[in-house]
């Protein structure tokens, strides 16, 4: 079965270097995801851009929009990405850059970090990169849920949050990232309630393999998430995705597998991509 890994990282952040040594164990760097991508039959992954300038800044209010992948100059062929957006950039000069950015073919999206930064997803301050999706077809991914900075705020990345942009902006496809985990039931309700809105399963477990095999099997442990998937009952709005370098690729594909029914499994590791992510048909 072909794979579409639709959320992961490629940057040059303190804190995904610190995770890769201590608590993933994967070789963050091009030749280590090229080797995972291999063995586990990815095609093709999805980076969310995202950038420091201050070493361990993330969440960084001075780091510029857009915001790209610069973990290392050669770029993999395999990869693309969702130009990210820092709020507290977004002056004329930053959108003229923006929108420069997403004509480009390798950016197949744009990327709002909730919950990193203090502002709501049905903020003023994004309606100019609303406008720049709506301008470009191109859909709008949103971190949700619980965010791996203690620096965060998580009333902002509450997945209910994200009903009045799909309400307001209905020719917009929207993505929420992490399924809202842990507020998942209430990511279901936003999902099954709009049409454009779809959410990942990214970023769910932080662990090696050790630690991904140890909670696949554990159903209490994600029992809310299960609760949720069923709830929601639609299937084909979720995509794959591994959250890299959070948790090494082969056995967080097992884990997701685990969670999808068999026949939905088409759709989630490779078909739903195609449809919310248009542009990425010319990289495969």
């Amino acid at each position: 079965m072909k794979i579409i890994d639709a959320h992961m990282h490629f940057s040059n952040i303190e804190e995904f270097k610190k995770t890769s040594d201590e608590i993933s164990g994967v070789d963050y760097s091009s030749a280590g995801l090229a080797k995972e991508y291999e063995d586990a039959s990815v095609v093709l992954g999805i980076g969310m851009g995202l950038t420091e300038e201050l070493k361990a800044g993330f969440p960084d209010p001075a780091t510029s929009t857009p915001m790209d992948l610069d973990l290392e100059d050669q770029q993999l062929p395999s990869l693309v990405y969702c130009a990210g957006v820092n709020p507290y950039h977004l002056n004329k000069e930053d959108l003229v850059a923006l929108e420069l950015t997403l004509q480009r073919p390798e950016v197949v999206g744009i990327k709002i970090y909730l919950g990193y930064y203090p502002f709501y997803a049905y903020d003023e301050v994004y309606t100019p990169v609303y406008q720049l999706a709506m301008k470009h077809g191109l859909p709008v991914v949103f971190h949700t849920g619980d965010t791996y900075s203690e620096r965060g705020l998580l009333k902002y990345s509450h997945p209910l949050t994200l009903d009045e942009v799909a309400v307001k902006y209905r020719d917009i496809t929207f993505v929420m990232a992490h399924f809202g985990d842990p507020w998942c039931l209430d990511g279901a309700e936003v999902v099954y309630k709009n049409r454009n809105m779809y959410a990942d399963l990214s970023g769910l477990i932080a662990g090696d393999e050790a630690k991904c095999r140890r909670l696949t099997a554990c159903n209490i442990y994600f029992s809310h998430l299960r609760h949720a998937l069923i709830y929601c009952d639609t299937y084909e709005r979720f995509l794959f995705g591994t959250d890299w370098p959070l948790a090494p690729v082969a056995p967080y594909i097992d884990f997701v597998k685990d969670l999808i029914p068999e026949e939905y499994h088409g759709d989630v590791f490779y078909k739903t991509a195609l449809k919310v992510f248009p542009k990425i048909k010319g990289f495969l």
